[in-house]
């Protein structure tokens, strides 16, 4: 977030204050529960795989944080994680697709990039993604004013 220089502390506290509101506002609105997105998952599986990839579950959880999505295809579950809420709909749907084309096709081989290839927004979802772990790797600018 910028604020401009001219702020003073208490304003720039209470603009923080404000805008991270609002922020938290916005992101309660898209966040979808369990049951959302096993409806969003089945949804997804008749548009771009023809109904083929039923997962037995769909959840979000909390620890996986080197992953964003994972699926155990003997199981049919598919876990997604916590860290992709909020973040746009086509980038929540493109880890969905992944993980259902993993449903049908083990593996990262040239028949499941084939298939997820159905996804029409695959590479500008993973463009954002690569985005978000290359800014999770810069140094962090201090937060206090003056240093």
């Amino acid at each position: 977030m910028l604020i401009p220089a001219r702020m003073s502390e208490a304003e720039e506290q209470r603009w923080v204050t404000v805008m991270l509101d609002k922020l938290a506002a916005q992101e309660s609105k898209r966040v979808l529960g369990d049951t959302e997105l096993s409806e969003r998952a089945a949804r997804l599986s008749e548009l771009y795989f023809d109904g083929r990839a039923r997962p037995a579950s769909v959840r979000w959880v909390t620890n996986q944080n080197t992953r964003w999505g994972s699926c155990t295809p003997a199981e049919g579950s598919i876990r997604l994680s916590h860290r992709l809420q909020g973040m746009p709909e086509y980038v929540v749907d493109y880890v969905l697709a992944h993980e259902l084309a993993h449903l049908l096709v083990p593996g990262h081989g040239a028949d499941f990039w084939r298939l997820l290839e159905a996804y029409p927004r695959t590479e500008r979802a993973r463009g954002y993604l690569e985005g978000v772990v290359a800014a999770d790797r810069l140094p962090h600018l201090p937060t206090t004013r003056g240093e």
